[in-house]
C-alpha cells in the first residue's frame, strides 16, 4: 500500500489539473518525486530556503491564487515560523502546508529533521484548520478538501498507517469502541495500536484525523466517566487544553501521551522511538491502565 507522503505525490498533478488556482511551492524535498506533467509551469521549486518557500506562498496567495506548500515538518513549521504567522496569518490569506517526516519519521536524520512541535506551534497562531490523517484513503479525502476551501490548513503526513480509513466525511471524531471507565481519544496514525493497547479494557475510544477544529461536542456526548486519556504522535499534552475546553464544568482527570520535550540524541528506527516514548502498544497499555486504576 503506498503510504500517506507517496499519495500525495501521486495526487498533486492531479489537483493542479484540476484547478487554476492551486500552485505548487516546494522546498526540494518531494521535487525529486512529483511528476507534474502538463502542469509543472505550476510547481515552484525554492530550493533549500524554507523562509521563502512559505513567504512565497503569502505573495501568490495575495494575487488570488491558492498555494500548496510542501517540505518536511520542522522546515515548515519551525523554521519559517515568522512568515507562517506574518505572511500567512497577518496578511489573512489561505494556503495548504502538506508536511511529511511526522514526529520522527526518518530518525536517521537526527534532531533536525524531527518535528514533534508543529502542531503545538500551530495552536498558538488563529484561524487554522489541522488534519492528522491516519491512512492514505484520509489523507487523500483531507487533500482534496483542503484544496477546494479557502483558509489555513495543515496536513500532516505520516509514514505510519492505520490497516483502514476511520474518519467520517464530516470530520468529527468517530467512535471505535464504547466503554464506561474512561475514554482514550486517539489521533491520526495511533489508532490501531490504541485499540490493541485498550483490548479488554472496559473504555470509550474515540478517532480523531481533524484535531482542529476540536470535536468537543463528541467527546461530551460520549463521556461516561471522569478519566480521559490523550494519544497523541506529536508533542504530548498538545490537545490536552482542547479538551479542557470542550469539558469545561465537568469533573475529569487527563492523561496526555505523546512525545515527550525530552531529546533523545538517538537515531534508531521508527519502532525504537516509539517504545522509547511509551508509545509502542505496551507502553500504551502500562500507561493508560496504570491512570485507571
Amino acid at each position: 500500500m503506498m503510504d500517506q507522503r507517496e499519495r500525495f505525490y501521486g495526487l498533486l498533478p492531479q489537483l493542479l489539473g484540476d484547478d487554476e488556482r492551486l500552485v505548487a511551492v516546494l522546498a526540494e524535498i518531494g521535487a525529486g518525486y512529483i511528476d507534474p506533467g502538463p502542469v509543472a509551469d505550476r510547481v515552484i521549486n525554492v530550493g533549500i530556503r524554507e523562509q521563502l518557500l512559505v513567504g512565497v506562498a503569502g505573495g501568490l496567495a495575495l494575487t488570488g491564487l491558492r498555494p500548496i506548500v510542501h517540505t518536511f515538518a520542522p522546515f515548515l513549521i519551525e523554521r519559517p515560523f515568522e512568515q507562517v504567522k506574518l505572511d500567512l496569518g497577518h496578511q489573512d490569506v489561505g494556503a495548504v502546508l502538506v508536511s511529511a517526516g511526522g514526529s520522527y519519521d526518518w530518525p536517521e536524520g537526527g534532531e533536525t529533521h524531527m518535528g514533534p512541535r508543529d502542531v503545538a506551534l500551530l495552536d498558538t497562531l488563529e484561524d487554522w484548520t489541522v488534519h492528522v490523517p491516519g491512512h492514505p484513503d484520509e489523507a487523500e479525502s483531507l487533500l482534496r478538501a483542503a484544496a477546494a476551501a479557502d483558509g489555513r490548513v495543515y496536513v500532516r503526513l505520516s509514514a505510519g498507517s492505520n490497516t483502514q480509513p476511520l474518519a467520517t466525511d464530516d470530520r468529527r471524531m468517530t467512535v471505535l469502541r464504547r466503554g464506561s471507565r474512561g475514554t482514550v481519544v486517539t489521533v491520526g496514525p495511533m489508532a490501531d495500536r490504541t485499540l490493541a493497547a485498550t483490548e479488554g479494557l472496559d473504555v470509550t475510544v474515540l478517532y480523531a484525523a481533524t484535531v482542529r477544529p476540536f470535536d468537543g461536542g463528541t467527546l461530551r456526548a460520549t463521556l461516561n466517566a471522569p478519566d480521559v486519556v490523550l494519544v497523541e504522535p506529536y508533542l504530548r499534552d498538545t490537545s490536552t487544553p482542547q479538551i479542557s475546553r470542550a469539558l469545561q464544568g465537568v469533573r475529569r482527570r487527563v492523561l496526555g501521551l505523546g512525545v515527550g520535550q525530552e531529546e533523545l540524541r538517538r537515531y534508531g528506527t521508527r519502532a525504537d522511538h516509539d517504545a522509547l516514548r511509551g508509545l509502542d502498544e505496551a507502553g500504551l497499555r502500562r500507561s493508560i491502565t496504570a491512570f485507571l486504576a
